[in-house]
């Protein structure tokens, strides 16, 4: 054969088969249509922001149009009921936290999904941790002795939530079990009041997120004793953990997690699940994470689908442990 014809067949048969496997991984999304993420929180708040964030860059690596659109209520449940019944043609995913996921089914009569059932797993983004903090009127300056008055005062202390049947109710519940203790309950709506009367002493004890309590400690209006990840916040060697101090197996992370609509193909999610990786290994990411409180946690498509029936699990059984009733 010509030198020159073999080589024009070679670049000819190089170039289909590049064009096939353009088409073929063209072919596992929804090519040339908008790809909604679905927020079960108003404008704003951390899974937005973080949603806002994954948008622009999945934007770019899956080349079409990528847009965050918020459907709140009932603490995030609203858009995973509206998810279950959305397409399965990969123009559709949620970016929801632990709580819509797995406590929230086991907490409420009504919600309009099945979590094992009705989504596909994409993969884990981000985790927030949340940490225990006290007034510092208060006279304790460690978990031990948070404890210890506790128990010397069992009628003088309240704890603050963001709502009756939120994790920082569910959690605080579980702390109290664990050790031993008795603080009353006082439910707010939403973090940023029960944070105001922490501050003022109406209440004395508080667990929430890093992202609500660090610019209080950091401005000394309130104490961190320790903070409900399993092991201590690199951005915070100083800090223990509530499970170092005598609570092993306490944990108290706030994640939030990619899925789509049951059937949505594999393929497609391990696209995003890849563009999502490589986000969450940038530095910038990773800043704009810190800054708000919040730290990367990457992972498979595999890795979250186990991660989320085991975490359905273990809420199942702290919501029936707490004896929270909220309908």
């Amino acid at each position: 054969m010509n030198p020159r014809r073999r080589r024009f067949t070679a670049a000819a048969a190089a170039a289909a088969a590049t064009f096939a496997l353009g088409l073929a991984h063209a072919q596992t999304g929804p090519s040339g249509k908008t790809v909604r993420i679905l927020v079960g929180f108003p404008p704003g708040q951390a899974t937005d922001t973080v949603a806002r964030m994954l948008a622009e860059q999945l934007s770019s690596a899956l080349g079409q149009s990528v847009i965050v659109e918020n459907k709140p209520g009932q603490g995030g449940s609203v858009v995973l009921g509206q998810l279950a019944r959305a397409p399965n043609d990969g123009t559709h995913v949620t970016l929801s936290a632990l709580a819509a996921y797995t406590v929230n089914p086991h907490l409420y009569k009504n919600v309009a999904y099945d979590t094992l059932r009705d989504f596909e797993p994409i993969g884990t983004v981000a985790d927030l941790p949340l940490a225990l903090v006290v007034n510092p009127a208060l006279p304790v300056k460690t978990v031990a002795e948070l404890v210890a008055y506790a128990k010397a005062n069992p009628t003088q202390l309240s704890h603050p939530s963001s709502g009756n049947g939120t994790l920082s109710h569910l959690l605080m519940e579980d702390f109290k079990r664990r050790a031993g203790i008795t603080i009353t309950h006082v439910p707010y709506q939403g973090s940023a009041k029960a944070m105001t009367d922490l501050v003022a002493g109406q209440v004395q004890v508080g667990l929430d997120t890093l992202a609500v309590t660090s610019p209080l400690v950091e401005g000394g209006k309130l104490r961190m004793l320790a903070v409900g990840t399993r092991e201590r916040l690199p951005f915070m060697p100083t800090v223990p953990t509530i499970a170092e101090l005598g609570f092993p197996g306490f944990e108290a992370v706030a994640w939030i997690a990619l899925s789509a609509p049951a059937g949505t193909p594999l393929e497609w999610r391990q696209r995003i699940n890849e563009a999502v990786q490589t986000a969450l290994k940038t530095p910038e990411f990773q800043q704009k994470l810190r800054a708000m409180g919040a730290i990367p946690r990457p992972g498979s498509v595999q890795d979250f689908g186990e991660f989320l029936r085991a975490e359905h699990a273990r809420w199942g059984t702290m919501v029936r442990e707490s004896g929270v009733k909220v309908d």
